[in-house]
């Protein structure tokens, strides 16, 4: 099947430093074949680039994205070409590939188009490609692997069929990133060939069938993403004893059987993610891989609790369990209470109609996302959350929770969107909500690292349509409807002109909509509807 490509990009790295320039140089001696590349490369544009003209200026190494190097012998010639994002169009001539001292070409984020000539990937000095981001099309051409040994990045293009066999030549290759195409069928067994990645990226293609049991050879993989494809059956037992893996992201395939990890051999794992497939509980124990710092288990059918060996996790800074039949929410908390580094908590569509619990001694003093929705969860809000003093967001909508909001909420001072829609809270509006920072200046600024696990907006969690990849992509927002509040809307709200979002619909609030709300200055959505006001 062909192999083909919309754009390509190619880099090797770290990247070469090439000393001092020869711009500098008062002695320059114009080189024939460089000056004809250079030329004919301009002829091919659609627009002239400003400053190349050999009429005023002969010197071509002061042109612009030109770097000249002197050469043993004292001979200068281009060594790199880097026109990025220069909104070239056109197409590149073969007269380029008269540059045979070229190290770095960097055609990148232009409106090149048509084929990119053969001859260009024969030189064989060139280390560094990057034509990302513009409209050429064709297949790859098999000489660019053999030329090239640390890295190579084609990632998304619209590339179909399978991974050339031409790739698999690539001994020394160290990084191989085949993203974000649409690549399809099997995994070939001979990606086990490249005994030298430490990185293999094939996410979002439509690779299928099982995974090859080939990554006993790749003893120096750190990094495999295979997410979003159609891969089936059990994780190969070479892969689930890697010791130098450190990220395993096989999200939203089709995977089965029992998530089985081996961490005693896995002991340098930081980052796990498994959601999105048909593994089945209970899970495994993972008390042995202390490096994680991220785990995504959600969207599967686990069908248990969690391990009480999770406390020993002491590097985990975000955990997402969400939609995976969990049961026993206050051990579940009372567990990951011990994993003190805890920052992000995602809980939904589990511990069905079960109590929050209230235990006083829970301490996650580090969180900054607590996401338990969706759960029909009975009781009231606990006071061990006013001890989450880091909170920058929460969500506990479409529950069954009931009582006052607590006026400690006004203490968090981080908290920039919280949703306790869709419960049955009463009472009052707490006043003390018109004194939080994050929402009184419009450029408040938070600080430390948040998730990246997916998030939803606000609503039933079964037919979400937005959808973000961080929590910073939300508005700030206060949603507080569908609930039994009463009273009303206080004045001081119009201290809040960082927030965005004000929905209060579908309560029982009543008296005057205050004048000072007009003061929200950065309000987008304000819904008061199905009140008494």
């Amino acid at each position: 099947m062909g192999f083909h490509i919309l754009f390509l990009y190619v880099i090797l790295m770290p990247f070469i430093s090439f000393g001092n320039s020869a711009q500098e140089s008062q002695n320059f001696t114009s080189n024939r074949n460089d000056l004809k590349a250079l030329t004919g490369f301009s002829n091919c544009l659609e627009s002239a680039i400003l400053d190349w003209n050999s009429s005023n200026s002969p010197d071509y190494c002061n042109w612009s994205g030109v770097t000249c190097d002197a050469l043993p012998g004292s001979v200068t010639r281009v060594v790199r070409l880097e026109l990025g994002n220069r909104r070239l169009g056109g197409k590149i001539c073969e007269s380029l590939a008269g540059l045979d001292q070229l190290r770095v070409l960097n055609l990148s984020q232009n409106f090149l188009s048509d084929f990119v000539p053969d001859k260009l990937f024969h030189l064989q000095n060139l280390e560094v490609i990057d034509l990302s981001n513009n409209y050429f099309e064709g297949s790859i051409n098999a000489a660019i692997c053999t030329s090239l040994s640390q890295h190579l990045s084609i990632d998304g293009n619209d590339l179909s069929g399978s991974i050339p066999e031409s790739i698999f030549h690539l001994q020394n290759l160290s990084v191989l990133y085949l993203q974000d195409n649409k690549l399809s069928g099997p995994l070939n067994k001979r990606v086990g060939n490249l005994s030298n990645l430490v990185e293999l990226d094939i996410s979002n293609n439509g690779f299928s069938g099982i995974l090859p049991d080939i990554f006993g050879s790749l003893t120096r993989l750190e990094v495999f993403s295979a997410e979003s494809n159609k891969f089936t059956g059990q994780l190969p037992a070479t892969l689930v004893n890697s010791p130098s893996l450190q990220m395993l992201i096989m999200n939203n395939n089709s995977l089965s059987g029992s998530i089985n990890l081996n961490c005693s051999m896995m002991k340098n794992l930081t980052s796990l993610g498994l959601g999105s497939n048909q593994f089945h509980g209970p899970i495994g124990s993972l008390s042995n891989c202390l490096r994680l710092e991220a785990i995504d288990l959600a969207r599967n059918h686990l069908h248990c609790g969690i391990p009480v060996d999770f406390k020993n996790l002491q590097s985990l800074t975000q955990l997402s369990l969400s939609n995976a039949s969990l049961h026993n929410l206050s051990a579940t908390l009372e567990v990951l209470s011990h994993c003190r580094n805890l920052s992000t908590l995602v809980l939904t569509l589990n511990f069905c109609k079960e109590e929050m619990p209230q235990g006083q001694n829970l301490d996650f003093s580090n969180l900054k996302v607590f996401v338990l929705a969706d759960s029909q969860i009975k009781g009231s809000i606990p006071k061990w959350l006013s001890g989450c003093k880091m909170l920058q967001m929460l969500d506990l909508s479409w529950n069954h929770l009931s009582g006052s909001i607590p006026s400690w909420f006004g203490k968090f001072n981080n908290l920039y969107y919280w949703d306790l829609s869709n419960n049955s809270f009463t009472g009052n509006i707490p006043q003390s909500l018109n004194m939080v920072l994050s929402l009184q200046y419009r450029n408040f600024s938070l600080e430390g690292k948040l998730s990246a696990f997916p998030f939803y907006t606000s609503g039933n969690m079964k037919g979400m349509k937005n959808k973000y990849k961080k929590v910073s992509s939300f508005r700030p927002s206060i949603i507080l409807s569908y609930n039994k509040l009463q009273g009303p809307i206080w004045p001081g709200f119009g201290n809040l002109k960082g927030l965005h979002v004000m929905d209060l619909k579908h309560n029982s609030l009543s008296g005057p909509i205050p004048l000072q709300l007009s003061e929200m200055t950065m309000l987008e959505i304000l819904d008061l509807s199905h009140n008494k006001l």
